[in-house]
């Protein structure tokens, strides 16, 4: 696993892998054809780093990994000062989420329970059993009241985060779904599975939307551009296809990972898309620069960094 997030403000990637290290990397310092500087590391998991994400503040991150914890850094001047580990999953943590104003983590894995956490005091607020096996994708409504989740069991539910009630159960992957995303805008979550489809769902009238197919083998990594207008998926098939969320037309396929692309992410201003990719012919990052248009680029624009 190779997982990327980029800080509310762009300026720096976040990565965590197989190797139970966490890397910062400073992209202000990368020119266009330049390689990235060399990253500061992150060490106090003792199991593969699952998921990172920066808080909406860009002052703390947040990781989840295989030794069963979600920790808490603080970042003062670029560098990272351990703050708090959250301890109650039953094995592995392969999903945390800082909720949109900052105030709240979801995790959840291998026990099939979500967990709520304060982001200030790692306080434990809440917790369910939200699925019958291992969560994969965990995501928040960008208002922060639902949760979407999904995992081997092969349904997405929906979720109040006040009460932690179910909203909804909705089936459609024909197995594991892998991971979730959900648009700006809050009209639609995004799955991919090992069905090897990425499906559109209709969060507000709780049903399914659109089966997108293309993808050769399942899809690891699924992410909506900040402006709704693009969703990007990866796949084991070593490809990222980018879509029309509106339409369900695949627009372009980026190619040049040797391995499965394990992880998607936006910059703030949906300029660039950072893929990771752990696997053992690749280990990783790439840097796309997309224009603003992908449906009216000429073929072969897009390209890594």
């Amino acid at each position: 696993m190779l997982w990327v997030a980029f800080s509310p403000d762009g300026s720096a990637l976040a990565s965590g892998g197989r190797d139970e290290v966490i890397r910062l990397w400073d992209l202000r310092e990368v020119g266009a054809n330049d390689a990235a500087p060399g990253p500061q590391t992150i060490r106090g998991h003792e199991g593969d780093v699952y998921a990172v994400c920066f808080s909406p503040d860009g002052r703390s991150l947040a990781s989840a990994a295989a030794d069963g914890t979600v920790r808490l850094w603080a970042l003062r001047e670029g560098k990272a000062e351990p703050l708090k580990s959250l301890q109650g999953h039953d094995g592995v943590v392969r999903c945390v989420r800082f909720s949109p104003d900052g105030r709240t983590l979801a995790s959840a894995g291998a026990d099939g329970t979500i967990r709520l956490w304060s982001a200030t005091t790692g306080e434990a607020l809440r917790s369910v059993k939200g699925h019958a096996a291992m969560i994969r994708g965990l995501a928040f409504s960008p208002g922060g009241d639902r949760l979407a989740s999904g995992g081997i069991d092969r349904l997405l539910r929906l979720w109040d985060v006040q009460t932690i009630a179910a909203q909804a159960e909705l089936a459609g992957h024909a197995t594991t779904i892998e991971c979730i995303s959900w648009s700006s805008d809050g009209k639609t979550v995004a799955s991919g599975g090992n069905d090897a489809t990425v499906r559109l769902w209709d969060p507000i009238e709780k049903k399914p939307r659109q089966t997108l197919k293309g993808h050769g083998e399942e899809v690891d990594s699924v992410a909506f551009r900040p402006n709704g207008r693009l969703l990007a998926s990866g796949s084991k098939d070593r490809t990222i296809r980018l879509w029309d969320p509106q339409t369900g037309a695949h627009l372009h396929t980026l190619s040049g990972h040797t391995d499965r692309v394990e992880s998607l992410a936006f910059s703030p201003d949906g300029r660039t898309l950072a893929s990771g990719s752990g696997g053992t012919n690749d280990g990783t990052i790439r840097l796309w620069t997309l224009p603003d248009n992908i449906a009216n680029s000429p073929e072969g624009t897009p390209s890594s960094r």
